[in-house]
């Protein structure tokens, strides 16, 4: 027989049994990353933040779960609903708190509904799902989400009751076998091509050199150093930087060969820095930051470094994160990102329905113009 439970910490669910059920080693749902959050102090209260996992078991094997959390605003998602908060707010209700099944502050794809794979992983998956909806009406809350799915777990998901969206995002893919940077650059126009080495001058020019690093490599001082580089980023924006200095050291421990920083030194000296993580064949690209302006650096560290790290490792992908056109023009194609929505009025979610299919018809277009302007030699169509 099938139960639910809902845990106000990921330390309450054993990491092994969590992570047997993500099926691979995708670092952002596993249980040291979310459990990171938790402990050190990224997520809390005061930023929104309140943990609601939620597990299924039989008997006492859990057979499925997902990351859960009661949200107080929409801050650190990256799928915007900012405006149907306010048009809900403004007919009299109260939008927050909401449930979000997501990663905190990552926009990555990636599972949300774990679920062991067996002959009952669809059956798990819709439970989880139809559950979801369950403890909305229960808490009496406004509304569910779940962002970044992936596609094979989309089927969960009843059109019927879920508002269904989809945005763009940029990415890079080895799918012609590419040797080194060289090969890459090939495949370019020559306008890319020669812009592309033009950027990358523009840093050697500067004095910096550029290095990239397993997170296992650095001490506690190169960390905090990444960090500061992270705080200035979010400061020169006017944003609230909720990841803390003891989250960053917590990730060199417990992904010593999953964490990677790129430096760009000046006389050994710390210059800039962008932070990535990885799996088994994909690249994230997270967080960077400079104490100097110096022309093509933020290309250089944040994209080409992390280019040259696949090359090297023999990874497919690399994910530089969420939004970006001049991405494009760097090697990195738009790929769909999924997310699906459940508002409990049911005269708001016909509202926000129709207006999501006003809006997947201009990203329809926007997107057939993005791979128009491919920056490769040989173009694919949408």
């Amino acid at each position: 027989m099938l139960s639910l439970r809902t845990h106000a910490s990921l330390d309450e669910i054993n990491a092994a049994d969590w992570d047997a059920l993500v099926g691979d080693d995708h670092p952002f749902v596993s249980h040291a990353f979310l459990a990171g959050l938790e402990r050190t102090g990224c997520i809390r209260e005061a930023l929104g933040w309140r943990a609601q996992h939620l597990t299924l078991h039989e008997g006492d094997a859990l057979v499925g779960a997902l990351p859960l959390y009661l949200k107080g605003n929409s801050h650190g998602e990256y799928v915007f609903d900012w405006s149907w908060a306010h048009a809900w707010e403004r007919a009299g209700g109260d939008y927050y708190p909401k449930l979000l099944c997501a990663v905190p502050y990552s926009p990555v794809t990636g599972p949300r509904l774990l679920a062991a794979t067996n002959p009952a992983l669809t059956r798990c998956r819709t439970t989880l799902a139809r559950a979801l909806l369950q403890l909305t009406h229960e808490l009496g809350l406004s509304s569910v989400h779940v962002n970044f799915l992936r596609e094979d777990e989309l089927g969960a998901f009843d059109h019927n009751q879920w508002v269904s969206r989809y945005d763009w995002q940029y990415h890079w893919r080895n799918e012609n076998g590419w040797r080194d940077f060289a090969d890459f650059l090939d495949a370019l126009t020559h306008k890319r091509r020669k812009a592309i080495r033009h950027e990358r001058a523009q840093v050697a020019r500067a004095g910096l050199t550029c290095e990239f690093r397993d997170g296992g490599s650095l001490d506690d001082a190169e960390w905090d150093a990444m960090h500061a580089l992270y705080l200035h980023t979010f400061d020169d924006k006017g944003n609230t930087a909720t990841l803390t200095r003891e989250f960053f050291r917590h990730l060199g421990r417990a992904f010593p060969s999953r964490s990677h920083v790129a430096f760009a030194r000046r006389c050994g000296g710390i210059v800039a820095g962008a932070m990535y993580l990885s799996s088994g064949d994909t690249l994230y690209g997270r967080y960077w930051g400079t104490r100097e302006q110096v022309p093509g650096l933020h290309f250089e560290l944040c994209y080409y470094q992390g280019i040259e790290h696949c090359l090297r490792a023999g990874l497919a992908r690399f994910e530089p994160g969420a939004q970006g056109e001049h991405k494009l023009a760097r090697g990195f194609l738009p790929v769909r990102t999924h997310s699906r929505h459940y508002l409990a009025d049911e005269r708001l979610r016909d509202a926000v329905r129709g207006a999501l299919k006003r809006e997947s018809a201009m990203l329809d277009a926007y997107g057939r113009e993005l791979f128009e302007h491919s920056p490769f030699a040989q173009r694919d169509g949408v």
